[in-house]
């Protein structure tokens, strides 16, 4: 397998229960030593599909791909222990009778001890839980237990590791510092990690690569700057945030809106939606006049609800807010803009 070649290929990937596909024809691809989200509301199929890519569930349709080698087809299934595949869950999952030490080392029963162990000590200094290895799991903090977990799964020097929603159980700047740290660790390991989880704004923050996902499909794959400014669908795009949306009319390749006439290169002519977020927005002398229906306080600044047109829309501000009824003039980015079929 050439170091270029994906370490994970998914292809028209389906699995139905009943009638109802849960993944339905899901395809992306993940590279070596990176570290990728799959990002999508609950219950899109994202946990499926991470069972599926783990060989925990078979597909119905597609095949799945890792390190070059067919692992899932219809009616052919690698076992998952034959995959290479680390998998850890929402809950972590330690094995309770075992400390750090022999949860860590749990799947490497079949080296030799003095192998196995000094095995087991590199995991346990490069995660930073040496201190903890005669701790028993009910003794971890939510994070120990975390990074006890992600150090069991790499015991066996998986070609990738799969996390299920595994910052969901921290709060607060704990949840952020511990996420923090522990990627920080997978990168420097070189791990090639694909996280799943429900929040945009974690998801950004941590990944190489997004995957968005909504209802059972694969919406759209790419960077995070790729993803958030240049959504494919109305729907991608509320995956990553607010969206102002503006219905417009198209005629001869231009788009006609509130905000004045925008490209719309290959769109037949007809209604469409023109869509941008809100940081896009501004107050500009000059702009198009709005009328100001709600101000709110939102820690960095104020968040405005106008009247544009006809449409509400929402305004991020740094400086002083006008007050409710007063109208205000409204610039915008027209590189921020995107224009959607109606």
């Amino acid at each position: 397998m050439d170091a270029t070649d994906p370490i994970l290929e998914l292809s028209a990937v389906t699995r139905r229960y009943g009638t109802v596909a849960a993944v339905d024809a899901a395809g992306f691809a993940l590279q070596r030593g990176r570290i990728a989200c799959l990002l999508g509301p609950s219950g899109c199929g994202k946990s499926t599909l991470l069972r599926m890519i783990a060989g925990l569930e078979p597909v119905d349709e597609g095949t799945i791909h890792l390190a070059g080698q067919v692992v899932s087809a219809p009616g052919s299934q690698a076992a998952p222990e034959h995959r290479g595949v680390g998998l850890v869950f929402q809950d972590n999952a330690l094995f309770p009778h075992l400390d750090v030490r022999g949860n860590v080392g749990f799947g490497l029963g079949r080296l030799p001890r003095a192998q196995r162990e000094t095995q087991v000590t590199r995991l346990l200094d490069q995660f930073h839980i040496a201190h903890l290895e005669k701790s028993w799991p009910h003794m971890l903090s939510g994070g120990e237990q975390q990074r006890v977990a992600i150090a069991r799964a790499l015991a066996r020097e998986p070609a990738l590791l799969l996390l299920d929603e595994p910052f969901s159980g921290l709060d607060g700047s704990l949840r952020a510092s511990v996420r923090d740290a522990l990627l920080a660790d997978l990168r420097r390991a070189g791990a090639t990690v694909l996280v799943v989880t429900h929040d945009p704004d974690e998801a950004m923050a941590i990944a190489d690569d997004l995957v968005l996902m909504a209802g059972g499909r694969v919406l759209q794959t790419g960077s995070p700057d790729e993803c958030y400014r240049r959504p494919v669908s109305v729907t991608a795009a509320h995956l990553l945030g607010d969206l102002v949306l503006l219905p417009g009319q198209v005629a001869a390749g231009q788009a006609e809106t509130a905000l004045g006439t925008h490209p719309a290169p290959g769109l037949p002519d007809g209604p469409v939606l023109i869509g941008l977020r809100p940081e896009a927005l501004s107050l500009m002398p000059g702009g198009v006049p709005a009328t100001v229906r709600e101000v709110r306080f939102a820690g960095h600044g104020h968040r405005l609800r106008l009247d544009l047109g006809g449409t509400e829309v929402m305004l991020r501000l740094t400086g002083t807010p006008p007050t409710v009824g007063e109208t205000v003039d409204v610039g915008h980015d027209p590189a921020a803009v995107r224009v959607f079929p109606g």
